[in-house]
């Protein structure tokens, strides 16, 4: 395997501060004596994922829609969270009951996945929920409209195939989670 150079940051300043988005500008330095002055990063919290299976072989999926694509997507249940104010297991799982009214006795991490590492600092925890049950209505926020959805685990991979299924961390989540 080749030895591989990490850049050095030179400088670096917080360029967009809100709560919704915060965008980093850093000067680095390449280990070939380059530099970039404007590598811009975007600081992104954890996400909680659950891959959620009843006991009929159902998964649980929620359908919403994603302004950037000005439409609607089928995904997995997740949500953003603070890795130093909740653990992921318990944000997957308020995740879970918030978008579904589906809770599990437990879950188990599947894997910990890297959205984009060439400009997002956020991971993605992945879970594996099985025999979930309806136990309420979904609370969602203010700013969630979900339609939940049943979708039997023979139809997973067609629907992925025929593009209804199209988001790269919940496909990679079934692929993983239904191995």
């Amino acid at each position: 395997m080749k030895n591989l150079e990490k850049w050095q940051t030179v400088n670096s300043q917080i360029v967009i501060d809100h709560p919704w988005c915060q965008v980093r500008r850093d000067e680095v330095k390449l280990p070939n004596g380059n530099t970039i002055d404007d590598y811009f990063v975007y600081i992104k919290p954890d996400v909680a994922m659950v891959l959620p299976i009843t006991k009929n072989g159902e998964i649980i999926c929620v359908r919403q829609y994603r302004h950037a694509f000005g439409d609607f997507f089928i995904e997995l249940p997740a949500g953003h969270f603070d890795p130093t104010q909740e653990a992921a297991e318990n944000a997957a799982m308020r995740e879970l009951k918030e978008e579904t009214g589906y809770i599990a006795d437990n879950i188990q991490k599947i894997a910990v996945l890297h959205d984009k590492p060439g400009k997002d600092t956020n991971q993605i925890h992945l879970f594996l929920a099985e025999n979930v049950i309806k136990v309420e209505e979904q609370n969602l926020d203010s700013t969630e409209d979900i339609e939940v959805l049943l979708i039997p685990k023979i139809d997973v991979f067609n629907k992925i195939i025929q593009g209804n299924i199209s988001v790269a961390e919940t496909v990679a989540a079934l692929f993983m989670g239904l191995k």
